[in-house]
Order: C-alpha cells, then structure tokens, then sequence
C-alpha cells in the first residue's frame, strides 16, 4: 500500500511546487517615474568669476536630449547657440562648449526647459537651471507675470518675455535691433513667466512670439506684447502682457495676369490704403473695376476690350510704382453664380447671390419670390454695382414655403446676362432657434461689442453692438449649437476691433472671454450670467 500511493503523492508534491514558484514569478516592477537627478556640475552651478567656456553636468542615469535648441532657453541671449554634446545618444553627462564672447559682470542662466530626459521611460528633469556669474556675485532679483493673446482665446506656445536695458544706448527701436539683456520662454505650456537672477534697474518688458527665433521684432511675422510704462526692478507687482500682430504697412507685390481679362495684386496691409490705376497707353473704350479676392490678400483688376500686348499699372500703397503687365493667351472666365441661404429669423430670410465675376447691375423686377398661395413677396435688396455679391432680405411667415426664381436678373462686368436661377426655402419657426439672454456682472468700459463665436474663438457668428449699459442683452434668434462669448471695449468707438502698435504705444482694444461655452439648442431659452475671470 505505501509504494502504491508513494508516486502519485510525489507527483502532486512536484505540481504545487511548480504553482508556488509561478505566482511568485517577477513582474519587472513598477513603472519608473522618477526623473534624472543633477550629482554634480563642473563648475559648480552659481560660480563667479566664470571665465573658461566649458560646462559638464553629472546624473545618476543615463539622459538622453530631446529638442535641446528649441527647449533650452539662455538669458542673456548668446549670439552663437552653445556645442552641447552627447547629441543623440544617451550618457549620463551633458558637455556644453560656450562659443560667444561672455559679458563682464554678467549673471548667464541656462533653462533646460524640459530637454533633459531619462533614457528609458523618458521623464524629463523639468526646467533644470544652470547659473554662473562673470563677476563678483550672482544677481538675485526676480519679475513675474501672465501673457494672453490680445485676440484669440489662448495665447501661442513658446513666447519670449524679455527686458531691455534703459540706459544711455536705449531707444524705442531697440526691439528691432538688437537682442535683450534678459529672456525666459513659456516653453509648450505655461502662460506664465518669471524672469532670475537680475539685477537693479530700469528695463522695458515686452513679449513676443518670434518666429524666426532670432530674438529681433519682424512686424511682418512676429506677435509683440509690452508694458507701455518703465519696469523699476526690485520690484513685487506682476504684470501682464497682452500679445498681439500689428497691421503691417500696405505693401503690394508685382501684380500679374490671372486670367484672360484679369489681374491679380497681392498685398499686405489695408486694402483700403492700396489704389490700383492703369495708365496710357490704354486701348479705345478701356474700362476696369477692382474687387477684392474674397480668400486672399489679393485685388483683382477686370478689364476690357482684351489687350493683346501689355499694360501699365501705377500702385499705391506706402509707395508708389509703376509696373507693366505683359499678357498671353489665358482660357476664358466661365462665369458662375452661386447662392446661399440664412434665416435670420421666423419673420427674416437672407438670400446671397455671389459671383466670380463682378456683377455691374442686377434688374429687381426679374426676380420673383412666391409663397404657398403663389402670391408675390416683396423684398429689399443690398447691391452696390461692379462688386461681386447681391443680398436680398425676404420677410417671411414662420413655417410657410417660398421659391424664388431670378430670370435674367444679373448682367456681369462684361454684358453677360445670367441663366435662370431657381432657389426653395421653408422659412423657420420660432422653435427652431434658441434664445440667448445674458446680464453681465463686471464693470465694462462701453461702448462694447458682443460677440458669439465658434467653439474655437476664430469665426464670429453673431454680434451685438452696445452703447450704453443694461441690466441684459438678449440675441432672440441663434441656431442650436456650442458657442464663445466675448466682449471688446469699442475705445475708439468705429464698431471693430483694433489692434496695438509697439512704436505708438498703442496696446489692443481689450476682449474678455467668458470661460465657459454656451450650448444652445432648439426652443431652448437660456439665462446666462456673465462673469470674467480675467480683465
């Protein structure tokens, strides 16, 4: 009996042995979250009297560099980006070779931003600091502050805030010439800043969205921010800057043909400030019209007869030329109408006729709008001739059936009369719109400017322009959808918005967001209160 039962009993011994040693098993542990550590830097960070060219830091791990030009952030600004080196592969060291002349008496500090990383799991040692000074001591002196973006909702990543010296050499065009005595970047994602280790003195503070990071102002591209008023450092208020892109100077670009009877002129600036004229020779009967591209910073000059040869053209902008055209042989311009529909309200509808080829006039009596009972409607129309759109305003009864039919109605720049041109539509009822009512809390400097926008703050899609206080503001009829709120104090009372100019110490027209969005919907009626967390 015992050698019986002697296997099968070892055998289930060996099992639970084999379980046991399963479920003790390692799993490799928990993951690493532990950023790299600094043991030591040679020199020793906040030395003095630096005055070799050679910086080594020391981890405990092996560190790997991610986006080391874009991320490390050097105040002063060097004139020549430092050879920093392992590139590319891991170490557990960081090599910088300085390749500027440094400044006497001078605190440099070098913001890693969040380049540093470890090697395995990635984990950044963020916004590690190295500090050396040329002189006798390290400057201590520190100054905080916000940026926002003067229009949109959220301001750019990596935005500059820099101080300028106010001394003998300071002038107002310093932004443009030179770079600043002091920089701290925002990196990819505060909208906050503070400037180390300076010292003592009058400064100018400004912000700027540099695109070509070369720490120089480019209007043409770049965002600027400023304090209008001197920074007195020490100091403990904190500041804010609001950023924002000037209006460039009009400057038009050489014009060119576009099509068989068209000429496209770029431009940058106002359209408003640009005057286009073509000048003698200029064949029998020469007529032209100038419209705007509707897409891009381009007017368009339409002409007749054709020209054959070439043609002159004086420009006018911040300057005057004069260019010559010369033509070739282009497809002709297939004309099109196009049109779309808006109800403004149950009682309102809009309807736009838009045209690729300016429309010199349009025959009201052409176009017939009906209702259910075949019965005329009687409409307004908005046109101003050689433009490209026509809009009609049709009053309506809530619910009820319309067609519209345009026969011949438009005749464009060239004497060509349009096709028909039929259009359906069902006016809306009052329970297919939301109403909006709002009271707003916060002392505003009036007359302001209502806006609803997109979700994203970029299109505005109903506005409201006010000029004296009330207890509310009612939008009665807005499609169902997620909205923006925003208010601009009108300073200069033109019914826009304006933005700042850094040589005029002019700053934005101010806009508050609301901070949380609106959702509308169909037969809702909201009453919304209106705070704003920031002035």
């Amino acid at each position: 009996m015992k050698q019986r039962y002697f296997f099968p009993l070892l055998f289930l011994a060996i099992l639970l042995w084999v379980a046991c040693a399963r479920i003790g098993a390692p799993t490799g542990g928990a993951e690493d979250k532990t950023p790299p550590k600094v043991l030591k830097t040679l020199p020793a960070n906040e030395s003095v009297h630096f005055t070799g060219n050679r910086i080594r830091i020391y981890f405990d791990e092996y560190i790997q560099l991610k986006d080391i030009r874009k991320q490390l952030i050097i105040s002063p600004p060097m004139e020549y980006f430092p050879e920093i080196t392992p590139s590319g592969n891991a170490a557990k060291y960081i090599d910088i070779r300085i390749l500027d002349t440094l400044k006497p008496n001078t605190t440099y500090t070098l913001n890693f931003g969040k380049s540093i990383q470890d090697n395995n799991e990635g984990n950044p040692l963020s916004f590690y600091t190295y500090t050396f000074s040329t002189g006798s001591s390290i400057d201590s002196l520190t100054l905080k502050g916000s940026i926002k973006d003067a229009l949109a909702l959220k301001p750019d990543n990596y935005v500059n805030v820099m101080l300028y010296e106010k001394n003998e050499k300071f002038s107002d065009s310093i932004v443009y010439k030179q770079k600043p005595m002091y920089v701290v970047n925002t990196l990819d994602s505060l909208t906050t800043f503070e400037l180390t280790h300076l010292k003592a003195g009058s400064y100018l503070l400004v912000a700027m969205k540099d695109k070509d990071n070369n720490y120089l102002f480019d209007p043409k591209t770049d965002k600027i921010g400023f304090h209008k008023q001197s920074i007195t450092i020490p100091t403990d208020s904190t500041f804010k800057l609001s950023l924002f892109k000037e209006v460039p100077r009009t400057v038009a670009s050489r014009p060119f043909q576009s099509g068989q009877q068209r000429v496209s002129i770029g431009y940058q600036g106002t359209k408003d400030s640009l005057q286009v004229t073509p000048i003698e020779p200029l064949p029998n009967h020469f007529k032209w019209v100038v419209e705007k591209d509707p897409k891009k910073d381009t007017l368009w000059l339409w002409f007749k007869p054709k020209i054959e040869d070439s043609l002159k053209l004086i420009v006018k902008s911040s300057k005057i030329d004069t260019f010559k055209i010369n033509f070739r042989k282009m497809k002709e311009e297939k004309w099109e109408i196009k049109t779309s529909q808006n109800s403004i309200s149950p009682t309102e509808q809009e309807i736009l006729f838009s045209s690729n080829i300016p429309i010199a006039s349009f025959d009201k009596k052409s176009i017939h709008i009906i209702n259910k009972d075949s019965s005329q409607v009687d409409f307004s129309a908005n046109f101003i001739p050689n433009t490209s759109e026509v809009l009609l305003k049709i009053p309506v009864k809530e619910g009820e059936r319309y067609k519209l039919t345009a026969l011949g109605a438009f005749t464009n720049f060239y004497e060509q009369k349009s096709d028909t041109l039929q259009e359906s539509f069902t006016a809306k009822r009052v329970e297919d719109f939301a109403k909006l009512n709002i009271s707003i809390k916060d002392s505003l400097s009036f007359p302001i400017i209502i806006e609803l926008t997109d979700k994203g703050g970029n299109k505005v899609l109903y506005s409201q322009y006010v000029e004296q206080p009330s207890s509310s503001y009612s939008f009665p009829f807005i499609k169902a959808d997620t909205y923006l709120l925003r208010i601009i104090e009108d300073k200069n009372r033109n019914k826009k918005w304006d933005t700042g100019n850094f040589l005029l110490k002019k700053q934005p027209e101010n806009i508050r967001y609301f901070a949380k969005e609106i959702e509308l919907r169909a037969n809702w009626e909201i009453e919304q209160e209106i705070t704003f967390e920031n002035p």
